[in-house]
């Protein structure tokens, strides 16, 4: 997995600017942290991959009223078949915008998926907007994924650059 160090640190600065950004806010709001576990099914938009299905674990840190930092980790599996399917490990850091109310958000995300099944060794770069509602338990989103290294076949050729829209369902509390 390669990631240009350039891109890398543009990521960190903006996510610190905006986090800097937020401190008139965060004197009136009462910070902490979050935990969500989650489900996902996602669709593929690439074969030979018929479907994901994923577990995750999202650690997420309130700056303020309307901004948060994530951290999400899991278990995807992409479905193949006639062959073995692809199990990976995502593991990405985020920034959460909450742009009506306290419910409807924007989240960017950002890091790496660890191939662990079937002999699969090729890892890659994860990029990940999404879109969501939260309740006081419950989240619901759907994101865009990008797997810039995985393998995919388009008209008989192998190549690589999965993308995929997934539905996430989790169930959410304070720590």
């Amino acid at each position: 997995m390669t990631f240009n160090s350039k891109t890398i640190f543009a990521t960190v600065a903006i996510i610190f600017a905006i986090t800097f950004s937020t401190a008139q806010d965060k004197a009136a709001y009462d910070q902490g942290f979050r935990m969500g576990i989650g489900v996902t099914g996602g669709l593929p938009f690439e074969n030979p991959y018929d479907f994901n299905l994923g577990v995750d674990a999202r650690l997420q840190y309130d700056l303020s009223s309307k901004y948060s930092v994530t951290l999400t980790s899991g278990f995807n599996n992409l479905f193949i078949e006639n062959a073995p399917d692809l199990g990976y490990i995502p593991v990405k850091v985020g920034f959460k915008a909450f742009v009506i109310e306290d419910q409807f958000y924007l989240m960017g995300e950002a890091g790496g998926a660890f191939a662990v099944t079937n002999n699969f060794n090729q890892n890659s770069l994860l990029l990940s907007p999404s879109i969501g509602y939260v309740t006081k338990n419950f989240d619901f989103s759907i994101r865009y994924e990008y797997l810039p290294d995985f393998p995919v076949v388009t008209n008989n050729v192998l190549g690589t650059g999965l993308n995929q829209v997934a539905l996430r369902v989790a169930y959410g509390f304070k720590l």
